[in-house]
């Protein structure tokens, strides 16, 4: 059983100091890895490992395609200013080979899952020497997958499964005990700009948990658009978190006068805490029909768009 550490009791010097205390025990002399994706989990963990053993932590990008638009890029600089290098290893095709075919939410979480632990980082573990895996996985990423609720990409130890057994080396979990709201505390005391540790959610499986059906490469180019206008417009109403979903059908709309089978988009905005529990952000009618027309403009093939008004539970804040 995790002890919760809630943000109210957290004292985030105390807890940075303990966990570099920890990271560098774990780690001893050893070269330790982590990689880096830009949300607030990763970024935060990504700062205390380089407090704790500084350049004996290798970061890394894996761009699996699976990324918002510019996202490798923009992390990149945002870390190069803090004085911390970021090493861009592309895989986007060997994630869009795993992903091909697989339409079952669990087994495309399983397949990101076994192609970034074991083939794309395994190969990259095993050439750096690296024994140790550094991790931002939360305490919310394991409570969801113990509950069966959806199985998350970076729990292994409540599943009963040996990462040094199965992928060979250890993982380091120094956030665990935290929340999303206690995170962007520590994130914040350990120097991230703003515009990293108040960054909204972004899932462990990117857009693909945000496309229902297959993940094709034009699928994905479709959801990253309309995710780009959905987070455009959506910024600034305070929400804890708002995405675009991809539909699978394909649905009947009108274009110039005639018939056009097309996409549909269901926009999600959400007000949380902790995303145990969300409602559905009351956002304005007019705001919903100006970012309805905007991604029928800006989105090639879309025809239709939803909001959705389901609060969790019974929904969850990803769709897959």
């Amino acid at each position: 059983m995790i002890k919760e550490i809630k943000a109210d009791e957290l004292d985030t010097g105390k807890f940075i100091e303990e966990k570099a205390k920890m990271i560098r025990e774990q780690t001893g002399d050893n070269i330790a890895i982590n990689a880096l994706s830009g949300g607030v989990d990763s970024a935060t963990v990504t700062m205390l490992g380089h407090k704790a053993i500084g350049r004996r932590l290798r970061t890394v990008f894996i761009q699996n395609g699976l990324m918002r638009e510019g996202e490798p890029e923009m992390v990149k600089s945002y870390f190069n200013e803090l004085g911390i290098d970021i090493e861009i290893v592309d895989a986007r095709e060997e994630f869009i080979n795993a992903l091909k075919g697989i339409t079952d939410p669990e087994e495309k979480r399983e397949a990101i899952t076994r192609t970034f632990y074991k083939d794309v980082f395994g190969r990259i573990v095993k050439e750096s020497k690296a024994k140790c895996l550094l991790q931002g996985t939360i305490l919310t990423d394991v409570d969801e997958t113990v509950a069966g609720i959806k199985r998350q990409h970076n729990v292994f130890a409540q599943l009963g499964i040996d990462p040094q057994e199965t992928f060979g080396y250890q993982i380091i979990e120094p956030l665990i005990e935290l929340r999303k709201e206690g995170v962007r505390m520590v994130g914040k005391a350990l120097g991230l700009p703003s515009e990293l540790f108040n960054r909204i959610p972004f899932p462990g499986p990117a857009l693909a948990a945000r496309i229902i059906g297959e993940v094709t490469a034009g699928r994905l180019e479709t959801v990253r658009k309309a995710t780009t206008v959905v987070e455009r417009m959506l910024c600034d109403r305070g929400a804890f978190q708002y995405m675009a979903i991809l539909h699978e059908d394909r649905v009947t709309g009108m274009r110039n006068g005639q018939r056009d089978f097309g996409q549909q988009i269901e926009v999600r905005c959400w007000d949380s805490v902790d995303a145990r529990t969300a409602s559905p952000t009351n956002l304005p009618f007019d705001l919903l029909t100006k970012l309805a027309a905007s991604i029928i403009e800006e989105v090639p093939g879309v025809v239709s768009v939803t909001y959705n008004i389901a609060t969790k539970p019974p929904s969850t804040i990803e769709a897959v």
